[in-house]
This record gives structure tokens, C-alpha cells and sequence, in this order.
């Protein structure tokens, strides 16, 4: 059966004024976590088209702050909020934040990144881990002791490998399958609760010298409907 994006969260995001159908999954995982609360600092990893930078800014408020970064641009303005339009593979993420005046740690850090996908089953899931690898590595450099962590990964034989990644370094790990998930979709969310920072970490200060060099592959941006 082809996928009828004008399902029933599609419709309510838009009578809601969403971006995207996809905020359903953010709240629904909020609900039940108690993930987010006023006065938060939050990074959103493949923040496009916007729908979870929406929710996360009316749930930090005026005191707190989101940063969302995408490849794509985001075309939603958020008082309380910042978007960066630029691979994260490339980007100098800390003299960006140093640029604008944001300063490290956050007290969440979430990523809906998802590969462009080829059609290749095997090769598709293989970059989605590789984006949850590169989500997982920012959150070790710029989460908050105790801070929580939200990523979504397309299942494959690679998700009990990523998930003992990050079961050391969160005392808690949720997994979750949205209810507005698309049936058809293979994707699944991790949810790592209070991070565990080694004791040597500290926030992060001075800006790195350079960015690391792109890979080759073309791993970043959005393809599944949001």
C-alpha cells in the first residue's frame, strides 16, 4: 500500500501549525520521560523542517535556548531559538556556539538525522547508524552531566551494536516506537536518560583548530517524510 502522507498526524500537525507530523514523536517521547523542561538548553540534530525545534521551544520558554542544525534550511523563525544550515560532518560546532554567544554544555541533546536513501536496504541502514554514531559523538562532547539524549536510528542487525555504544555512558536507555511512526517505517527511537560525563570532562571551551573533512559518503539529510 503506498504511504498516504496525509495520514492523520499529518493533518493535526497542520491544523496545529507544525512544521511537521513528526513533533507527535518528540512529544510522545516527552510525555513519557519527562525529557524536557524550562529554562533547557537543547541541540537538535537534523532540526528540519522545524517541528521539534517548535515543541522544545515552548516547553524550555523564554529562559531557555534551542540550537538546531541541519543540511536542509529551516524556514521557521523561534524566538528562543538558532538555526545553523551546515553539515555536521563539517561543522565547527564549537565556534559556532562561541560565534553566538552559546555556551556549552545542553542539557539535551536529540537527532532526527536520516540518510538519503538509495533504495538499498543494507547501505540505507548502514548510514543511519553512521549519523546516530556522529549524534552520539557530539553528545559526548557537548551533553551535560546528567543530561539526556534522543536519537533515531533505522532498525537493522547494527541496533543492539549502537545501543551498547550508549548503554556505558546513560544509566538509563529507553526504546521507543512512536505511535505516529508510519507503519511502513523502519525507523526506532533511542532515548538515553542522565549521561554519565567521565570525571576528567569539562564543558568545552576554546573552539577546535579545524573541522574534520568530509566523508565520502553522502550520509546527511533528511529522506524519510517527516
Amino acid at each position: 500500500m503506498a504511504y498516504n502522507q496525509r495520514d492523520y498526524f499529518f493533518k493535526k500537525a497542520k491544523a496545529e501549525n507544525y512544521a511537521a507530523r513528526s513533533i507527535f514523536k518528540l512529544e510522545e517521547m516527552d510525555q513519557r520521560f519527562k525529557l524536557i523542561r524550562p529554562g533547557m538548553k537543547i541541540l537538535d540534530l537534523g532540526a528540519a523542517p522545524g517541528s521539534w525545534a517548535q515543541y522544545s521551544s515552548k516547553q524550555v520558554g523564554k529562559t531557555g535556548r534551542v540550537l538546531g542544525i541541519d543540511l536542509q534550511p529551516i524556514k521557521i523563525t523561534l524566538p528562543n531559538a538558532l538555526f545553523i544550515m551546515a553539515d555536521m560532518r563539517q561543522l565547527d560546532l564549537a565556534r559556532v556556539m562561541e560565534k553566538h554567544g552559546i555556551a556549552p554544555p545542553f542539557d539535551i541533546v536529540m537527532s532526527d538525522m536520516a540518510p538519503k536513501t538509495t533504495g538499498i536496504k543494507l547501505t540505507d541502514q548502514m548510514r543511519s547508524v553512521e549519523l546516530c554514531e556522529l549524534a552520539l559523538e557530539t553528545a559526548e562532547k557537548f551533553l551535560k552531566h546528567n543530561g539526556h539524549f534522543i536519537c533515531k536510528l533505522f532498525h537493522s542487525e547494527e541496533f543492539e551494536r549502537f545501543r551498547a555504544l550508549m548503554k556505558p555512558k546513560f544509566k538509563i536507555i529507553h526504546i521507543l516506537r512512536p505511535e505516529s511512526t508510519r507503519k511502513e517505517s523502519k525507523e526506532i527511537f533511542l532515548v538515553g536518560m542522565n549521561y554519565i560525563a567521565p570525571k576528567s570532562a569539562a564543558a568545552p571551551a576554546a573552539p577546535a583548530a579545524s573541522a574534520p573533512a568530509a566523508s565520502a559518503t553522502p550520509v546527511s539529510g533528511k529522506s524519510d517524510p517527516a
